[in-house]
Order: structure tokens, then C-alpha cells, then sequence
């Protein structure tokens, strides 16, 4: 039995950390399969996943092969089988849509030969420029529905606890094609629904209000919607958006009839979200503002493609607020879960023009773990090869993929099955996260009283009119403070630099009050809807405080005027500023915030107020761009101009605002990620990673007492450690340990070593066997174990026990 729990899976009753890795079967030859789950074992994983192509399977409409009739790659039945007997869950994905740069994304050539109206039809009636379909049209699902009922046959009977198959997901990075090529699926079957959708949503009267359109006349509505005035633009961009969640809502429910009518049950179903781009999480939420509906029910995970680089100071708290997002529009039992996990070199284009630190996919797997992640899927796991289609398509390659013969460079194992430089590593963290599943996979992650608003609507940005200045205007200042430069490169890299732990608050959909966060932290457009903005004002009149980083709204998401949120902080927007060339903007820190050095910035939103307090003045106009405000029983403070990641400024306006960092560290620089999580017994893991690639040594602090009886912590570079505190096992207590946990057996615990002399303080019952490795200590009922060996040149240490 499969419980989705307490943001927490359970299998027969058991939290469970579910480590898979993606191996795609039919990019090798059967003889190797054994050897690519052999490396998987290697690595400390419990789980295998696999894409199914559809594409493979039904070449010819009508004939199926999964059992590897007509060649071996193709016996999934196999496949699956196999991996049982390893003793390996198995996560299925079968589309119909895979992506993994399979021709046609993985649809059989046949389907769109034999319904060429299901390809969209975009903006101004151009084709679309990705193979992406109408996924509700009619034909496409009686073909999708054959794919279930077909491959159900092989799946069904190995659904757990029958079988080792632990989740299905339905389809993949549904409405990601149609985004990154900004081509809405308007085609006339689409369009005479979206005119059913709107005229559902909205009276007559109101829909002739917002449309000028003839909605009986086809021919006139469709233009009229492919090609929008600007009279209705806005109104078209927020409604084109909400109708397109909804159909993607509906087209994953129909998916799971099919898969539950052909015999799936018992076990979730997974979607997966999209959105990075650049190494970077700033488009990410695009994905989860589209697929927002699709998972709010039970029975679903969702779960994140993760596309990073390095972990580096740059980017760590994009994968903070990354996975923040995700867990604020879940339902209270859904955890979170990365589907998509990538690992690897990064030498995605065979160029070698990817070369990651070996540290990327550790420090990747540490936070999530940390932040509660449940299921990590390492994609690509292993490489391997595109074998050539029996009905050549004269393509080019003929291959069923587009990357080549070979498959899969950048994966730590290799197509030809060679581990590469990255392997070590993974498999390190990957034991360690395992080493104590059982204890990680029922701990939460310790928080403080601040939290980081979200609001889907400032990411429903993937359809905009190529010839709209108003849907333009809404987009470029919805991406200049959503994304870099924004609140989470100022505001949250601080917060996280500082030592504050925060979850993540969907305000837009949710309710939320001071029960559930004292601040929030709230990145801010020149446009937030009027419900939002009066919640925030009822936030602050009961009590709770408000860090608003970017411009003060002045219109609502349609771009009508909406200013309750001004008026509630006695302020009045009176233009903006912008750096150029020639002119070099300035802004001065003025009363609490003061003294700073005069700070250079590209943009600034001027204000007036007769109760404000100014901390930001324009230099030379001494205009307030930044303020603190009192509203109700609560308070704000703005900052309506770019302010960079200046640690004493924001301590200061966190020190005003009363935000206590309860995991703190006397390290006197920055470049420290550290967090702690903790269940309901008091055991604890502190988790902290070094960003940077120097040594760091510094004591930790919690709730301002010394942790590790005040030894000095040293934290290698680009190194991580999950340290275990009251950590209850078998053998009795860790009280703490400054080593990390490699494994545990019945009478033995491997140790990883991270110090000169590292110290494993215990309660235990047992007697320790005398080994030359350590020296043991008796000191008021503890067992100190004081290892022999230095971290850096021998780190492995097992203490054994009778």
C-alpha cells in the first residue's frame, strides 16, 4: 500500500526516500541492462525510471510490441521484471508525450498523419513552430487511450504490491512546447471551447463588456482572438492563461481515467513541472502558474524538472525558492518531489562545453532533502544509443531520436556505459541521504517566522500577442521584478546568507494570517490583483509585517487602477526613475537605515507620504524610493528601487521587522547554506553546505546555544555535510556527531570524516570494539569516539559494536 501522507510517502506504512535513476532500456541492448542497474545499485539508488516511447512501441497503428517481438530493446515487461528482481521499485512514464529529444516528442509518426488538425494553430493563424498537439481533440485521445489500454496490459500486473512499480506519471512537461515558442493552441476546435469556457465564467453583459466579439460568428472570432486589439488584450492574456489551466487540468484527469480503467491503482500519479532555462530557476514558476490545477486533488505528486548547473552563490536560493513554490500550492499531504533531476557533467551537446563541479548534483540532492523532497529521479542516469527506425523518414539520421547515434553524454554513466568524473560523488551523497532514509524521509525542515509570498499570476506570462504594447508593458515589468534582480537575488539570497529558514506562502490562493507566518516576504509588481492586495492589508491590520521588495502595485492584473494596498500604507506613487547612460541613479540610505554607502541602482519607484518613514532617498532630489510604514497592528517596510544583496542592510530591516534566525554560525564571511531538520521525537540533522571552494571553520548555534558542546566546525570547499544530532538508532543514541553517516548496520555505523579530529559523542548499552582508528572516552554518561585519522586524507571510519 502507497499513502501520500504528512507531505510524506508511505509504503505499507514506512516513510520512505525513494532514490531513482532514469535508465532508458531501449537505448541499450538487452545484454547491457544488467550492468547499467548494477552501476544504479553502485550509487546507492532504490528505484528505476523510465520514459516509455510510444513512438517504439505502436510504429504501425494497431501494432503493439512491449514484450521485444520485433527487437529486444522493446520489452518493457522485461525491463520492469528485471529491475524487481534487483530488488528496485520502478517508476513508469509513459507519456503519450516524453520529450527525452525523441522525434515527435515521442508520438508515433502515424498520428499526426492521420489527424493533421491537431497540430496548433497560433497567433495571427501561424503554424506552430514545435510538434506539440491539441491534447483534448477527440482523435488524439482515442489513439492516447489505445496507448494506456495496451501498455496497461504489461504495466498492471506489476503495480505494487503485485510488482515493484511505485508511480505513473501522466504525460510530460504538458504545455512546455507551447510556452517557449509563445504559440497558444488556438485551433477551431480549441477556440469554439474557449468561447464555451468564457461565456460559462462570465454573464452576457459582462462578456460583451470585455470582448467586442460576434462569439456565433467563427470565422470573425477567431480572428479576433488570433489576432486581439489592444481594447481586450489584457483581458485575453489573463483569460487565455486561466482557460489554459483548466484544459490541461482536464486532459491529465481524462489521462488517469484511462490508466485507472486499464487497471492502475494504488500508487500516485505524478506531474511533472517545467520551466528552467539558463541554469537558472527564474522562468521555473511559468510551469507551476500552468499546471497549477492539474495535482490539487489527492492521488497526485508533482513533481520538478531541476536543470541547474553549480550550485553556486549565484544560484542556491534559486533551488531554495524553487522547491519553496512548489510546496506552497500543494495540498497539506502532497510532498515535494523532482522528477527530473538532472546530474552529470552537463556536456548535454557531446561539445564538452559543459563541465560541472562534482559538488553540483550533492549539493542539489542535500537541499532538496532538506527542504522535504521524498522522491528524486537522477536524469539521465545512463546513457545510451538511438537506433536507426525500421521505416527510414529520410531525416536525416533516421534515427528515433535527434541527438545522434549516442545518447546521453553528459549522464554519469556514460552511452557506452563508462562512468564519468562525476559518478564518486553522486554515489556519496546518494549512501548518505539513503544511510538514514528512514529517519530524513519523516523530518521536516526547521523554519523561522518569515515566509516567501508566491503569486502564480505574476507567471502566467507564457502567451503574450507579439504585437501588443499593453500585453509587452505587463510582461517586461512582471519579469523585472519577478526575475534577476528581484526580490530573490536581493531579498532571499539574504534571508538565506543571514541564516533564516522559510518555507514559501501562496497568497494569491490560499489564505494565510500571522498563525501561519509573523512576516512575509513579498515580491511585488506594479500590478497585483485587488483580492490579493486586500488580503495583505488584513495581514497587516492583525498584526503581520510585510518585507515588499520591488514596486508598489498601482493596478490590478487586467491594468485597471487598484491602489488598496497604497492607500493602506498612506503612500502615493509619484513616477520612476531609470538609470542610463549619462546618468548613473543613486539612492541614499536615510534614518534607521543609515549609515550605508550612497548605492548605484537602474530603476526607482518615487513616493509621497505624510506618515512614512524614508530609509531611501533619490540622491539629488532626495525623493523616498524605500520607506517603513505602520498599517493596522502590523508594519511594512518597501523597497521600491533595486537594492543589491547588502547583508547589513537587510539585517537591519530584518532586525526592525523582528526576524529571528534561529540556526546561526560566527563564520565573519558569507557562502554558508545551512538549514536543520527534525521529527516529532527531537531528532535532528543539520545540514550545511560550503558554496564556496576555500576551508570555512565556525561554530554553530541554536537558539543562541552552542551545538557540538561548542567545537569548532571546519566545512571543506564545495563540500556539504548532514550532521546528526539525538539521532536514536539500534545501538543506542548519537548525541551528536561532527562526522556524517555513511551506513548503518545492525552492529556497525560508517562514518564519513570531515574533520582534523572529528568526535562522535553516544549513549549506548554496547560495548565498542577497540580499533586503532579512534580512542574512546567516558564523560558523564557519554561515550566520546575521538577518530584517529584527519578527514582529508582518510575519511572513512567504522566504529563496530558487541
Amino acid at each position: 500500500m502507497i499513502e501520500i501522507k504528512n507531505k510524506q510517502i508511505l509504503i505499507d506504512g514506512k516513510p520512505q526516500l525513494i532514490m531513482a535513476g532514469e535508465i532508458h532500456y531501449y537505448r541499450l541492448d538487452r545484454e547491457d541492462w544488467q550492468d547499467r542497474i548494477d552501476k544504479l545499485k553502485m550509487a546507492g539508488m532504490n528505484a528505476v525510471a523510465t520514459y516509455v516511447p510510444w513512438l517504439i512501441h505502436e510504429p504501425v497503428e494497431g501494432e503493439f510490441d512491449l514484450t521485444g517481438k520485433t527487437r529486444p530493446e522493446t520489452d518493457l515487461q522485461a525491463f520492469i521484471d528485471l529491475c524487481q528482481e534487483n530488488g528496485l521499485y520502478f517508476f513508469l512514464r509513459p507519456g503519450p508525450f516524453i520529450m527525452a529529444e525523441m522525434k515527435n516528442e515521442g508520438l508515433p509518426y502515424w498520428v499526426y498523419e492521420k489527424y493533421p488538425e491537431i497540430v496548433p494553430i497560433g497567433w495571427d493563424e501561424k503554424p506552430a513552430t514545435t510538434p506539440t498537439v491539441d491534447y483534448l481533440h477527440p482523435g488524439f485521445l482515442e489513439s492516447a487511450k489505445k496507448w494506456y489500454e495496451a501498455l496497461m496490459e504489461v504495466a498492471a500486473p506489476r503495480i505494487y504490491p503485485n510488482g515493484n512499480i511505485i508511480a505513473f506519471q501522466l504525460d510530460n512537461e504538458i504545455g512546455m512546447l507551447s510556452w517557449v515558442s509563445n504559440t497558444p493552441d488556438l485551433t477551431d476546435f480549441v477556440l469554439d471551447d474557449f468561447t464555451e469556457w468564457v461565456s460559462e465564467k462570465y454573464d452576457a453583459n459582462t462578456l460583451s463588456e470585455r470582448y467586442p466579439i460576434d462569439f456565433s460568428n467563427k470565422e470573425a472570432r477567431n480572428n479576433a482572438i488570433r489576432s486581439p486589439k489592444e481594447s481586450y488584450s489584457l483581458y485575453l492574456m489573463k483569460d487565455l492563461g486561466y482557460y489554459m489551466r483548466h484544459r490541461f487540468t482536464k486532459y491529465v484527469s481524462v489521462l488517469r481515467s484511462y490508466a485507472e480503467e486499464f487497471g492502475v491503482k494504488g500508487i500516485p500519479f505524478v506531474v511533472n513541472i517545467h520551466g528552467m532555462g539558463g541554469g537558472r530557476a527564474f522562468t521555473f514558476p511559468i510551469g507551476i502558474s500552468q499546471l497549477y490545477e492539474t495535482y490539487q486533488e489527492p492521488g497526485y505528486l508533482s513533481g520538478s524538472d531541476i536543470y541547474f548547473g553549480d550550485i553556486t552563490m549565484e544560484t542556491f536560493q534559486d533551488l531554495y525558492l524553487l522547491n519553496g513554490f512548489m510546496d506552497s500550492v500543494h495540498l497539506p499531504d502532497q510532498p515535494i518531489t523532482s522528477v527530473e533531476f538532472n546530474c552529470g557533467d552537463g556536456n548535454f551537446g557531446n561539445n564538452l562545453s559543459g563541465r560541472n563541479d562534482p559538488s553540483a548534483t550533492d549539493f542539489r540532492a542535500r537541499m532538496c532533502v532538506a527542504q522535504g523532497a521524498r522522491l528524486i529521479n537522477y536524469y539521465l542516469f545512463a546513457g545510451g544509443r538511438n537506433y536507426r527506425l525500421d521505416e527510414l523518414p529520410g531525416d536525416g539520421n533516421d534515427r528515433i531520436a535527434a541527438t545522434g547515434e549516442h545518447h546521453g553524454f553528459a549522464a554519469p554513466v556514460g552511452p557506452t556505459g563508462k562512468l564519468n568524473y562525476t559518478f564518486p560523488r553522486m554515489a556519496r551523497s546518494v549512501k548518505t541521504l539513503t544511510a538514514v532514509a528512514d529517519k530524513v524521509a519523516a523530518m521536516d525542515e526547521e523554519r523561522d517566522n518569515i515566509a516567501f509570498a508566491f503569486i502564480p499570476d505574476y507567471y502566467m506570462t507564457e502567451y503574450h500577442y507579439p504585437h501588443s504594447e499593453k500585453m509587452k508593458d505587463i510582461l517586461e515589468n512582471l519579469t523585472r521584478n519577478r526575475d534577476r534582480g528581484g526580490a530573490w537575488e536581493s531579498v532571499a539570497r539574504a534571508m538565506l546568507l543571514k541564516g533564516h529558514r522559510f518555507g514559501s506562502i501562496d497568497i494569491q490562493n490560499k489564505p494565510f494570517s500571522v498563525e501561519d507566518t509573523e512576516i512575509l516576504a513579498l515580491p511585488s509588481a506594479k500590478y497585483m490583483a485587488a483580492h490579493v492586495q486586500e488580503k495583505l492589508v488584513n495581514f497587516m491590520n492583525e498584526g503581520g509585517k510585510i518585507l515588499l521588495y520591488g514596486e508598489v502595485p498601482q493596478f490590478d492584473m487586467e491594468g485597471n487602477e487598484c491602489t488598496l494596498l497604497a492607500d493602506a500604507l498612506d503612500v502615493k506613487v509619484t513616477g520612476e526613475k531609470h538609470g542610463y547612460h549619462g546618468y548613473y541613479l543613486s539612492v541614499n540610505a536615510v534614518n534607521w537605515a543609515a549609515p550605508r554607502p550612497e548605492t548605484r541602482t537602474h530603476i526607482a519607484q518615487t513616493l509621497t507620504s505624510d506618515t512614512a518613514t524614508p530609509i531611501l532617498e533619490v540622491y539629488g532630489t532626495n525623493e523616498m524610493c524605500a520607506f517603513d510604514a505602520t498599517v493596522g497592528k502590523g508594519r511594512a517596510v518597501v523597497i521600491a528601487a533595486y537594492y543589491p544583496c547588502d547583508l547589513t542592510f537587510f539585517g537591519r530591516i530584518f532586525e526592525q521587522l523582528g526576524v529571528k534566525a534561529t540556526l546561526t554560525h560566527d563564520y565573519e564571511d558569507h557562502g554558508i547554506f545551512s538549514t536543520s531538520t527534525a521529527n516529532a521525537e527531537g531528532e535532528r540533522f543539520i545540514h550545511l553546505i560550503n558554496l564556496d571552494g576555500l576551508d570555512k571553520e565556525f561554530k554553530l548555534y541554536h537558539n543562541g546555544e552552542a551545538l557540538f558542546e561548542g567545537r569548532d566546525i571546519l566545512l571543506q570547499n564545495k563540500e556539504a555535510v548532514m550532521l546528526p544530532i539525538n539521532l536514536k538508532l539500534d545501538i543506542g543514541e548519537i548525541v551528536y556527531s561532527t562526522a556524517e553517516i555513511l551506513n548503518v548496520e545492525a552492529n556497525a555505523i560508517e562514518f564519513r570524516l570531515t574533520q582534523a579530529q572529528d568526535v562522535i559523542a553516544l549513549k549506548t548499552d554496547k560495548e565498542i570494539v577497540a580499533n586503532s582508528d579512534y580512542k574512546v572516552e567516558q564523560k558523564n554518561g557519554i561515550t566520546y569516539v575521538y577518530s584517529n585519522k584527519h578527514g582529508k586524507a582518510d575519511p572513512q571510519l567504522i566504529i563496530k559494536f558487541n
